[in-house]
């Protein structure tokens, strides 16, 4: 399916683009904490996506979902608090809470359709 290989690559590059702005961003200690945290969350979002993909039952993939689900939230959670303190960067990390959202939808999505489907 088109759409598979579509959000694995758009969870990819989200991911990249996370990490391209954290590269930019003052060094402190604060924002090493957060940056940790937000590399983290924001490729699970994409690693999750493609452990679901590789599921070999109906369960697993729906919870391989929920959990990439998860991350996104956990994602944005974190993308607030860097813009919090990195006004500079504001519009860029809001781009990607933008994209986040979009990318948090469409796996709902997703579950909600494989839950109905009985997939």
């Amino acid at each position: 399916m088109e759409y598979k290989s579509d959000l694995k690559i758009r969870t990819l590059e989200f991911a990249k683009r996370v990490v391209r702005l954290c590269r930019k961003l003052p060094h402190e200690i604060v924002n090493y904490k957060l940056i940790d945290q937000l590399v983290r969350s924001s490729a699970s979002v994409g690693a999750n996506y493609l452990e679901a993909n590789d599921c070999l039952g109906k369960k697993d993939f729906t919870h391989r979902l929920r959990i990439s689900r998860k991350e996104s939230k956990e994602t944005i959670f974190w993308l607030e608090i860097l813009k919090d303190g990195n006004v500079s960067s504001s519009d860029e990390i809001n781009y990607l809470i933008s994209e986040c959202i979009e990318i948090r939808n469409i796996l709902s999505s997703i579950i909600t359709k494989s839950i109905t489907n009985g997939n």
